[in-house]
């Protein structure tokens, strides 16, 4: 165990003795054009609150801010805002474009980089880049409105608001003395050729909680108001303090010092009705009055009495060229005479713990780019927690104090999710893109931060299971646009590697997690076994399964030609969750001898979908011999079966679906050991074609389950591993390259299609936004390599193949992992030119030393170049890196499960 000042730090919170993760970065980058704040009859949530209404309206359910922290009951929030002087509207909140408005959907046109953090937030970086010139706000949209899907996104940097280095770079720093004590340094440099004005805006506000027609406000536990006023001013020999005190029914009492500021003002965190609405306001002093006084220049549009909801210190600068200027907070409970007085060296421990405890994760055999790459990604990954607040109860009747919301309502989005009610500290896939959590992304966002925090990534996992998210019938809640949707089924396989992750890093196996979410997932396996196998025959559906525009149809709706999919990757899936709820039992059965009749079940349900998958019950599977492939097959009405011979990850995702076992564990269990033994003699039509070996033939020491014989291994890899298909230079395509050619087919006198698009999406299929018809995507490319590794913890040297196919070089499948690894590895790393794959044509990150070294963790790459697409901070499931980075430098723990193995 690892006992540095972080890691105590953690400690005292697991054990309740001190609150460190009370403040974080709990804020969204983006709250408005979301589903909770859409009160819209048709469900139009982009356009019923835009961007040009987040500086004006206030928000229901949560804030934004940029790059700005709160509690974590997000009742106070700090953030800072800017003005270089020209934009047409204070920098509060990241800007960027609505689904509607970009060419390949929703984008954020700023540049940002999460630099650092630590689990409990002792320390906290992020760097904004802030063009002097006017924020090109409407080019932005025009541009962007005038491409289409076939042309590229226009980014800020091709819009030239950058040449010169004519920007800041706004340099954000947290550092706690305390879990209620925070110090806060801004440091903004100027980049340019030129002297230029920057005015700061540090700005303190409260969540409105009381506008909404609840005396005690909507949750039942904030009566009154909260209220922020200005004490008297401090003066000293060589400083100026201005002192804010922030009163909150729930929250208690703080106090902002601002050293040297030059003033503060004043308003309410409250709508401006008349601006936006025509109407009247309920107070003169409203959530824009900041914009419009400074901005506009308008007099009387803060409160002279100098109290309000929100305050923001003033701090009016003129930045030299290649100079600095920094800014000074401290936003604490307890009372402090000088507040400043150790600040720079409570911000050096916290730097130097945050280096101590990286170096205690990282270990040492990490070269000096790649120790850096897996700590921007772990950073990020803590960055992108927020606050998650919905009520879809509430939401759905709308609230007292406001117009009651359409009827429509009562039957539209998320109508039969009402026993939903989130108010949880959640991992985002991405903060502004997507602001609110997803099922499957968040299961693989667990694995890089048990690196960090192994109970933070626990408890992620146990929330989703939980009463207040966990549909009644068993199903998982998706995202908040359709909570209904359903995801692949990820959760126990994460569930089981943060169990075993953990117990390597700590030494110590949490069976308490185990079975607690064991339990739960066997309601969630009941809906999937009730809900997804559409003829009772286990050949399963599933609908678009996380993987949006990959199939020639939109799988989410109902078919154009009638019927259904039997679907591969979907029947997979099941494969894969019966192998791993198998695992969970088998592991549990070491201390429970009952858990075995659970491993017994799994292990027959499992033999039921794989015997499914390949020949079917009645010799039609979903295996195509003459093609060594697997593929959907569209089930029409009258029940003929049409194959549809799209090489795409739907037909990879049956490797996943393998699981090895230790024969010393079979020992310690006789009763599933004998079950076992007595299916593969008594129902042999389960097994035929299958991948199973229950006696070791291979080893005695290990036994393996799949759906993939070795030969139908050697078959799909021949695909997966050809340069001219899946095998790019920076990981596994979604879909084959050979589709090149548009692969058609003709049904019922339709004709459909589907090609290689190596970059965005060229439709506008689930927003046209992600794109799995080429790119390389981390969470399915990294369960491919874990499927790797274990079938050669199996096969070892005697399973070998082409790597890549056609080059003559065979190699064993745990080389083709890490080869497969390095190249994911690699779009983050530096070649001898100074490029990095994954920045693309953006030439500033490879020769301006104040971007070289900031790489942007993208949701997916392009299949050819491995330019970073599509949200640029999903550091949820592209921090997958970082379990990259590190696996070959952890630490193993004799005699505690392994990764890869029942052991």
């Amino acid at each position: 165990m690892n006992s540095t000042a972080e890691h105590n730090r953690l400690k005292a919170h697991r054990e309740r003795q001190a609150d460190w993760k009370l403040w974080g970065p709990y804020l969204s980058e983006r709250a408005w054009g979301t589903v909770r704040e859409d009160y819209s009859p048709g469900g139009d949530a982009w356009n019923y609150f835009p961007h040009d209404h987040a500086r004006s309206r206030a928000y229901r359910w949560n804030e934004d801010g940029l790059l700005g922290i709160s509690d974590s009951r997000q009742y106070l929030c700090f953030a800072p805002a800017l003005w270089n002087g020209r934009d047409p509207i204070l920098k509060e909140r990241l800007f960027g474009l609505s689904g509607p408005e970009g060419n390949h959907g929703e984008d954020v046109k700023d540049y940002y980089f999460y630099l650092d953090n630590t689990p409990t937030h002792s320390y906290m970086k992020a760097l904004y880049k802030y063009p002097q010139a006017a924020f090109p706000y409407d080019d932005l949209a025009a541009e962007n409105g005038r491409r289409g899907f076939g042309d590229e996104e226009y980014e800020l940097l091709d819009t030239g608001v950058f040449t010169g280095d004519r920007y800041f770079d706004v340099l954000v720093e947290y550092a706690k003395s305390g879990p209620d004590d925070i110090l806060i340094r801004i440091s903004a440099t100027n980049r340019g050729p030129e002297a230029a004005p920057l005015l700061l805006l540090p700005t303190l506000w409260f969540r409105n909680t009381w506008s909404w027609g609840y005396p005690e406000g909507p949750m039942g536990h904030t009566p009154g108001r909260p209220r922020l006023w200005q004490e008297d001013v401090a003066h000293g020999k060589t400083e100026r303090i201005r002192f804010v005190q922030a009163e909150h029914p729930a929250a208690g009492t703080y106090t902002l010092w601002a050293e040297n500021a030059g003033g503060l003002l004043f308003t309410e965190n409250e709508t401006n009705h008349a601006r936006l609405f025509g109407g009247q306001n309920r107070t003169p002093f409203v959530k824009d009055a900041f914009h419009r006084a400074i901005v506009n220049g308008e007099t009387g549009a803060t409160n002279p009495a100098q109290e309000g909801t929100k305050c923001v210190a003033l701090y009016e600068l003129v930045i030299p060229p290649g100079e600095t200027a920094e800014v000074r907070l401290r936003l604490a409970q307890a009372a402090h005479e000088r507040p400043f007085e150790r600040f720079d060296a409570i911000f050096d421990d916290r730097r130097a713990e945050a280096d101590e405890f990286y170096q205690a994760i990282q270990g040492e055999p990490l070269d000096e780019e790649r120790r850096r790459v897996q700590r921007q990604a772990l950073a990020g990954m803590l960055w992108s927690k927020q606050l998650y607040y919905y009520d879809v109860e509430q939401w759905l009747r709308g609230d007292p104090g406001l117009p009651p919301p359409p009827a429509a309502r009562r039957h539209g989005r998320n109508h039969t999710w009402a026993h939903l009610n989130n108010f949880d500290i959640l991992s985002m896939p991405d903060k502004w893109e997507y602001p609110w959590y997803a099922a499957w992304d968040l299961a693989f966002h667990c694995l890089p931060l048990v690196i960090v925090d192994p109970d933070f990534a626990k408890r992620q996992l146990e929330l989703l299971l939980r009463v207040w998210y966990l549909h009644p019938n068993g199903q998982l809640p998706a995202y908040e646009w359709t909570f209904g949707d359903a995801n692949p089924p990820v959760h126990a396989w994460a569930a089981l590697r943060v169990y075993q992750m953990d117990a390597q890093l700590t030494g110590q196996t949490d069976r308490v997690f185990l079975e607690r979410i064991f339990h739960k997932l066997l309601l969630n396996f009941t809906w999937w076994v009730n809900r997804q196998d559409e003829d009772g025959r286990n050949v399963f559906q599933g609908g678009f399964l996380g993987l949006d525009n990959i199939s020639l149809f939109d799988r989410s709706a109902m078919l154009p030609t009638g019927g259904h999919l039997d679907q591969s990757d979907g029947t997979a899936w099941m494969g894969f969750y019966s192998l791993n709820m198998m695992h969970i039992a088998l592991e549990l059965a070491r201390e429970n001898p009952v858990y075995q009749d659970m491993a017994t079940k799994f292990f027959e349900h499992f033999l039921s979908i794989a015997t499914a998958m390949s020949r079917g019950f009645a010799g039609q599977g979903l295996w195509d011999e003459e093609d060594g492939f697997f593929y959907d097959y569209l089930h029409l009405p009258d029940d003929q079966l049409v194959p549809l011979r799209v090489r795409s990850l739907v037909g990879l995702i049956p490797l996943l679906a393998v699981d090895t076992i230790e024969a010393d564990l079979l020992a310690q269990l006789p009763d599933f050991k004998r079950r076992m033994h007595w299916f593969l003699e008594n129902r042999p039509h389960l097994v035929g074609n299958l991948l199973c070996s229950v006696d070791g033939d291979k080893q005695e020491s290990r036994h393996i389950v799949g759906i993939a014989t070795p030969e139908k291994v050697r078959r799909l890899l021949r695909y997966m591993l050809d340069e001219d298909e899946f095998l790019s230079p920076h990981g596994i395509r979604s879909l084959s390259k050979t589709h090149t050619t548009p692969y058609m087919v003709q049904v019922g006198g339709q004709a459909f299609g589907i090609s290689y698009q190596a970059a965005e999406s060229r439709s506008g299929l689930f927003g046209g936004n992600s794109n799995w018809r080429g790119p390389v995507w981390f969470p399915i490319n990294y369960l491919l390599i874990e499927a790797l590794r274990r079938y050669h913890d199996y096969y070892g040297d005697d399973l070998r193949v082409e790597y890549p196919t056609g080059s003559g070089r065979l190699c064993t499948l745990n080389e083709a992992a890490t080869g497969l690894s390095e190249r994911l590895v690699g779009l983050f790393l530096r070649d001898e030119t100074g490029h990095r794959p994954l920045d693309g044509r953006a030439t500033v990150f490879e020769h301006n030393p104040h971007w070289r070294d900031l790489p942007l963790f993208h949701e997916y790459f392009h299949g050819d170049t491995g330019a970073g697409l599509g949200a640029s901070h999903q550091t949820g499931w592209t921090g997958l890196v970082a379990t990259l980075i590190g696996r070959t430098t952890a630490p193993q723990i004799t005699g505690l499960p392994q990764p890869n193995a029942v052991s």
